[in-house]
């Protein structure tokens, strides 16, 4: 056992969840059945509502929100194709599918991101990041988006680093937008962002995104495809908080489903992970109470 496990996670309650994580762990590093040769030793988490705040709209949906939103203030005939109608009419309807991460609305949202952002290069990508994210609010607490990441969170990938697992995070969401602050914010190195992600063509001495996808949007089994395709490897530990982290948490050893039921500190909701949390017991999911196993959370 690593010593001190305990006070590596000061954010988390003792209880079974904490403990859960710990002996899992201390048995991947012990001889016996669970063993696991450090080279393998991968855990995959999701990003929003898993490692920061996503509601009432992830951070990575309000910052390409506003920028189709400006768009279409420009380019008139962009108000009667999908997504920019719906952000322009505040359809709510049509605006939780891409929330929620529905497979037909998210295709909808990527071409209008090729479209909005290719031609562009990674410092100008990265310039706009850093703009919005500097000065966007989140709504109901007022702080930056940045000082909403989860402690608890951060703790475990200490906890993770001293057992010698590698972290990847791994997102439905743009990889290139969690890039910009994944070192400074997660301690996570960039290469070690997984997600739905723009092909670059170099030319005349410039990179630049194109309007194509690399292997498709990183959902679901695309999750999983993805993780494989930048590791080689299959997570032993994977963490998520949606129906669509599923096929993520099914493809690991040891799966942590985030569950958000603490209206007074963060929020209560379910929406698109009804699913996971029907079927936690059954699939052997170690569901995090927000509420009950977080002492703190930001």
């Amino acid at each position: 056992m690593i010593n001190s496990d305990n006070d590596r996670l000061t954010s988390w309650n003792n209880g079974l969840t904490k403990q859960s994580i710990i002996d899992f762990l201390n048995s991947t590093v012990e001889d016996g059945s669970n063993y696991i040769k450090p080279e393998d030793r991968i855990a995959t988490f999701d990003n929003d509502g898993t490692l920061w705040v996503e509601q009432p709209i992830p951070v990575q949906a309000d910052f390409i929100f506003q920028a189709l939103l400006k768009s279409s203030l420009k380019d008139p005939s962009l108000a009667n194709q999908q997504p920019y109608k719906a952000i322009i009419e505040k359809d709510n309807k049509y605006l939780s599918l891409i929330l929620e991460q529905q497979p037909d609305a998210i295709m909808d949202l990527e071409r209008a991101i090729a479209r909005q952002w290719s031609g562009t290069t990674p410092n100008e990508f990265e310039y706009e990041v850093k703009k919005f994210l500097t000065t966007a609010k989140h709504l109901k607490f007022n702080v930056n988006y940045t000082d909403m990441i989860y402690k608890p969170m951060l703790e475990l990938f200490d906890l993770l680093k001293s057992y010698k697992y590698r972290i990847f995070i791994c997102s439905g969401g743009g990889r290139d937008f969690m890039r910009v602050i994944a070192e400074e914010t997660w301690g996570i190195h960039k290469e070690n962002v997984i997600g739905t992600a723009p092909e670059y063509e170099y030319q005349n001495g410039t990179l630049k995104r194109t309007k194509k996808i690399i292997g498709g949007i990183s959902l679901g089994p695309g999750k999983v495809e993805h993780i494989f395709a930048s590791t080689g490897r299959l997570p032993v530990i994977a963490a998520g908080n949606a129906d669509g982290d599923i096929e993520m948490l099914d493809s690991a050893k040891y799966k942590l489903l985030l569950s958000h039921d603490d209206h007074e500190r963060e929020y209560a909701y379910n929406d698109g992970a009804q699913k996971a949390l029907n079927n936690a017991k059954d699939k052997d999911y170690t569901v995090i109470s927000i509420k009950n196993d977080w002492k703190k959370i930001f």
